[in-house]
């Protein structure tokens, strides 16, 4: 028999390991947040007030909404802070790259560490409607090498017709900040059509199957950020 209270609970454990993970790089988030929920509920109070007016009804509707308007506002708030607070920690760790990148949901396919040397730089892989971006982690000049290999064997197996686009995570010259990552392969231009990308996944197949499985490691960065992934995701 399910427990109607398990969701609940484990989302209130989600929130609870995003806030003390958040709280390690900013101390008073607690205050912040409490700041930002006085604020807005006596802002909204007041509207409330002057839309509703001061009978029961008004003020029934001016608490519902003041209660409402003020837990989405902290809310926002604290994801913002949470997601901040997870690149700072994971910025510069092996591995960080991949976990940002499992924030891409449908319809991109995120692959991680479909290529690797053995001082562990890694190449993960996205495919969406901006074609194939390939994202390298690790020594610029060793992962630049990787990058250049990997862009070279997909382009012979997607085709002319398909961007292979090629990032660096990290923060040097030409390089993609952690923080920036997603937003970055996001606003990329979109190119080929729902039905290439199912097409092109098809193809990339092939090249996996010849490939090593990938070690990719196992440290506190995936973990630390998966928390806060999963309380932004909702």
């Amino acid at each position: 028999m399910s427990n109607p209270a398990a969701p609940a609970t484990g989302r209130l454990a989600q929130i609870r390991q995003a806030y003390q993970m958040t709280k390690r790089t900013q101390p008073r988030v607690g205050l912040l947040l409490l700041a930002v929920f006085v604020l807005t509920a006596a802002v909204v109070a007041t509207l409330g007030v002057l839309l509703f007016g001061t009978g029961w009804i008004g003020i029934i509707l001016t608490v519902l909404l003041t209660i409402t308007t003020s837990l989405l506002t902290t809310t926002i708030v604290f994801g913002k802070r949470a997601e901040k607070s997870m690149y700072e920690q994971a910025e510069g760790q092996l591995g960080a790259g991949a976990g940002a990148l499992q924030m891409l949901r449908n319809p991109w396919n995120v692959k991680a560490a479909v290529a690797f040397t053995k001082q562990q730089d890694v190449v993960h892989r996205v495919v969406g409607r901006p074609g194939v971006v390939l994202i390298g982690e690790g020594h610029h000049g060793r992962v630049r090498n990787l990058l250049g290999s990997e862009a070279k064997k997909h382009e012979r197996i997607v085709g002319d017709e398909v961007p292979v686009t090629t990032l660096i995570v990290g923060r040097g010259e030409g390089e993609t900040p952690l923080p920036k990552l997603v937003k970055t392969v996001k606003k990329l231009p979109k190119a080929i059509k729902p039905a290439q990308q199912t097409d092109v996944l098809y193809k990339l197949k092939a090249l996996d199957a010849m490939r090593p499985a990938a070690p990719m490691p196992r440290g506190p960065i995936p973990t630390s950020m998966k928390g806060a992934r999963k309380m932004m995701r909702g």
